[in-house]
């Protein structure tokens, strides 16, 4: 877990996956501002930038849901604790059901908000899935208690 500069905001920290677009754009994988966790937006491309399930939109959108696991762990969390995922879909027409049928997979028992897009195409040709996840955490955890709180 990363953390900005103190004196600005000493409530927030970020998670990386190390994706080539990351560094390049200046963005993180997740943020995490107290009790909320906001995921950018996951596509199925390795930290080598090498794409995972191309033509597959299960397999990507699966890719994409484990990169999201981990960024939420790295920030004290969990896919239990997500509220909301949007999805956005290239050819939604022959796609849809491939990501719907990944996301239920995942979420079946927690049921989160859900929003699936169609879109005319993502940052590379070869992705046909896009994913965000927002996550509430119960409590905060105990490393972010205010001192007089412990």
């Amino acid at each position: 877990m990363k953390s900005q500069n103190p004196s600005l905001v000493s409530f927030r920290h970020w998670a990386t996956s190390d994706s080539p677009w990351e560094s390049k754009y200046s963005y993180a994988r997740a943020v995490r501002d107290f009790r909320h966790i906001f995921v950018s937006g996951t596509t199925a491309v390795t930290p080598e930038g090498n794409v995972v399930g191309e033509g597959d939109a299960y397999a990507q959108a699966q890719y994409i849901f484990s990169v999201i696991a981990e960024a939420l762990h790295e920030l004290e969390a969990s896919l239990a604790d997500v509220v909301r995922t949007r999805m956005y879909v290239v050819d939604i027409d022959s796609h849809a059901e491939a990501v719907g049928k990944a996301h239920g997979e995942i979420f079946e028992s927690i049921c989160p908000a859900a929003t699936m897009v169609g879109v005319a195409g993502l940052i590379a040709p070869e992705l046909l899935v896009e994913i965000e996840a927002d996550a509430v955490l119960p409590t905060l955890p105990e490393s972010q208690l205010p001192q007089n709180a412990h």
